[in-house]
């Protein structure tokens, strides 16, 4: 063999090994934005699981707001042999577990969670579960609130009379909806003045008496879609206990039904305006 021959050869393998080279780098950096890209797309769905996120249970076929009619039972185990806690009206809202129960007829529970601050909690001293019958679940954020360093923009306002006992809704010029309401008792109004709406959460747990404002007992669990506008406690949210819309008859909140709080509440952003007038 010639040293030409020989000598081609020897470049031609070198070229070949600079080929395999560059290519298996080339494959390592690819592999390495692969990873990176994945361990960014992981962070990212992690980042939004670990929002505050909440799945819901709604009470759509219990009983009235007088108890007339088959009411939703909370029950102490899921099972229908456990003991009854507390009878559901239709439109309560409650947070529950991300996972739900089966038991051995096939039934499927929710569990109950009471994640929030309890003005007495000595109320809750068991377990609640409710069958999945007459219930439609959601998911939803828990709260949302408005930060400090937001601006809030919105063509949206809500105005509410409380001579006339109505609530109205604007976006613009164009009225969204115009419901009755009930406002404070007149020893617990309803404040007057323009608020903004900084805080929603689908479902709170009202109890009572409160102190310096009334001795009155009630316990309402899930009361549904609420939006406050005072510092203070005063909301607008659903109500399931009564339905006597056009009179006063709140301790301060602004009581609509249930279904329409649902779609004002879906409508409404946070830092929507609110006006109280007489």
């Amino acid at each position: 063999m010639s040293a030409f021959s020989l000598t081609v050869r020897w470049v031609i393998f070198i070229l070949l090994a600079f080929a395999i080279a560059i290519g298996y780098s080339a494959l390592q950096e690819a592999s390495e934005e692969s990873d990176v890209l994945e361990e960014f797309n992981n962070a990212f769905v992690s980042e939004e699981i670990s929002t505050s996120t909440v799945r819901y249970v709604e009470v759509t076929a219990g009983c009235d707001a007088y108890f007339q009619g088959g009411c939703v039972n909370v029950r102490a185990a899921p099972t229908t042999t456990a003991p009854v806690l507390e009878k559901l009206r239709s439109g309560v809202v409650l947070a529950v577990a991300a996972t739900t129960t089966i038991d051995s007829t096939g039934r499927e529970w929710n569990k109950v969670v009471f994640s929030e601050w309890l003005r007495y909690p000595e109320r809750m001293q068991r377990d609640w579960y409710v069958a999945t019958d007459g219930t439609n679940s959601f998911l939803s954020e828990q709260a949302q609130e408005l930060s400090d360093d937001v601006v809030p923009a919105t063509t949206k306002r809500i105005r509410i009379d409380r001579s006339e006992q109505m609530l109205y809704a604007y976006d613009g010029d164009e009225l969204f909806l115009d419901t009755q309401v009930s406002t404070g008792l007149d020893l617990t109004p309803t404040p007057r003045g323009n608020f903004i709406v900084y805080r929603k959460t689908p479902s709170r747990y009202m109890q009572g008496p409160l102190p310096s404002i009334s001795d009155q007992y009630y316990d309402l669990p899930g009361v549904p879609w609420n939006l406050y506008f005072t510092e203070e406690g005063g909301a607008i949210h659903g109500t399931y206990w009564h339905d006597m819309f056009g009179k006063q008859r709140s301790h301060g909140c602004v009581n609509l039904p249930p279904d329409v709080a649902k779609a004002l509440y879906e409508w409404t952003p946070l830092g929507t305006p609110v006006l109280v007038q007489d």
